[in-house]
């Protein structure tokens, strides 16, 4: 007795302490547009889908610059001493010089089957399948919020009916209290409805607990900090627009979704992508022509040219002419050499060539075989996953469609059920106020209703949930 007494005066001060904290300074309400927009931009896993589409569009924007020539430039000094070839003059020499080369050289396919055009189309199939790929996930991702969204509110509105259960008892002990002091019920009266509400307490709290987990499932799918505030907009239940079942048959729901539904796009460019691919790996089984030209030049440190030159007599010998000794002078040409300068050099050995090739490949292994096989077994594959993905996405929109038609049987039948309990709670109260019926009897009708109105609010969440899964199958997004 002494430990309900003091129940009396600690519950209500615990349960005011509750509905203060949730009552703090107003802050931001978020909707579940608001929501699924954040998860969209901040959700861990979309950021790294989207690095994956930034991966292939780079291995796009790559396949395309390969369609232009190849060109490079090489050169650099040496340092040569030693028998060796002139890089100029291409004579052997034995002489210690500093030399330089320098080349400019470029390459292009011609023709080859077409392998660099199917490269570039398979993957920009491939691109565009990454982006739906992304879509797929924020869409589930939105389906996800959404879930926890409509958790949130059926918690808060279990919550709800457990703070009205526990007023509705603290009002009944308060009145028999007054009743048992004046001696009109007797003490068994008050401690029945004491350890109801002590029960009804328990209740609550555990409501609570259950909004709050609610709200942490959700911050993680966003993602929000944990520590942080955050309050969702919570419309009334019965407000939340729901599309009328007839308009949401299977076989229509199912065409809207294989247009629209993003896992049905990933499948379709996928499928061309490897298409493509398999046709890149036959051409590269078939000769390539290509075209080649060069630009090129030298220099060498000990490269000289002649600046001038001079016609000196130089004596020759003597000859006798009779008895007589004459001096005989020939010719002789002196040459002036200065070593010859970087741009003179390079003008002077500038060369160019120009030429085809043909690359044919006769054998190699098998590998170019093995790489057209396994792209047509690719192919099949990713034509089997298709099927796989399109009887999937069928047989869950015809199960959402059954499970959204047991979840609006429930919720008609629940609310039948409520209203009987209310009656019934409304016919017990009135005959205990008159002394008809017995504490216990109230509080049994009373738990009834409580379990009746749960039931209802459980069965109504479920009901909206299920027919916005079908609204999404269809194409019409998520919104209440």
């Amino acid at each position: 007795m002494v430990y309900f007494c003091r129940m009396r005066f600690k519950i209500p001060f615990f349960i005011a302490l509750l509905l203060t904290c949730s009552t703090v300074k107003a802050q931001k309400k978020w909707s579940l547009k608001e929501c699924i927009e954040y998860a969209m931009a901040n959700n861990i896993s979309v950021k790294q889908t989207d690095l994956q589409t930034k991966l292939s569009e780079l291995q796009y924007k790559q396949s395309k610059l390969g369609q232009y020539p190849n060109v490079s430039f090489s050169g650099g000094p040496a340092y040569n001493s030693g028998r060796n070839q002139d890089p100029t003059s291409f004579s052997l020499i034995t002489q210690s010089y500093i030399s330089a080369n320098l080349q400019l050289q470029s390459s292009a396919e011609i023709f080859n089957w077409y392998s660099k055009k199917n490269t570039i189309a398979a993957n920009q199939w491939e691109l565009m399948a990454a982006k739906a790929n992304t879509d797929k996930l924020k869409t589930d991702i939105a389906l996800t919020v959404a879930n926890a969204y409509l958790q949130i509110l059926l918690a808060k509105e279990q919550e709800k009916i457990a703070g009205v259960q526990l007023q509705q008892s603290q009002s009944q002990l308060s009145n028999t209290r007054k009743l048992v002091d004046e001696g009109a019920l007797p003490e068994l009266n008050a401690s029945e409805l004491e350890a109801q509400v002590a029960r009804d307490s328990a209740t609550f709290i555990s409501a609570r607990g259950n909004t709050e987990q609610s709200i942490l499932s959700l911050k993680s799918y966003m993602p929000i900090d944990a520590a942080a505030a955050f309050e969702i907009d919570t419309p009334p239940v019965e407000l939340i627009p729901v599309e009328k079942i007839s308009d949401l048959q299977p076989e229509n729901v199912y065409a809207s979704a294989m247009a629209n539904m993003p896992q049905q796009r990933v499948n379709d460019f996928k499928l061309k992508a490897v298409k493509k691919s398999s046709a890149a790996a036959k051409a590269g089984m078939y000769p390539t022509i290509s075209v080649y030209g060069s630009l090129g030049s030298g220099f060498n440190s000990r490269a000289k040219e002649v600046t001038g030159s001079s016609i000196v007599n130089t004596p020759f010998g003597t000859v006798n002419v009779s008895g007589t000794d004459y001096s005989v002078f020939a010719p002789f040409t002196n040459y002036d050499y200065s070593k010859t300068a970087l741009l003179r050099q390079l003008n002077e050995n500038f060369r160019q060539s120009v030429g085809l090739s043909l690359s044919v490949p006769i054998f190699n292994g098998g590998s170019l075989r093995t790489a057209f096989e396994r792209s047509k077994i690719n192919i099949r594959n990713q034509e089997l996953q298709k099927e796989l993905d399109d009887q999937k996405l069928k047989q869950d929109i015809y199960q959402a469609y059954n499970a959204a038609m047991v979840a609006m049987e429930k919720f008609n039948a629940g609310k039948k059920s409520l209203q009987t309990a209310e009656r019934s709670f409304s016919f017990a109260q009135k005959r205990y106020d008159v002394g008809m019926l017995t504490t216990l009897d109230l509080i049994t009708n009373q738990n009834n209703l409580f379990r009746a109105k749960l039931e209802n609010a459980l069965n109504q969440f479920d009901y909206v949930f299920k027919m916005k899964v079908l609204e999404f199958y269809k194409g019409q997004g998520l919104k209440l």
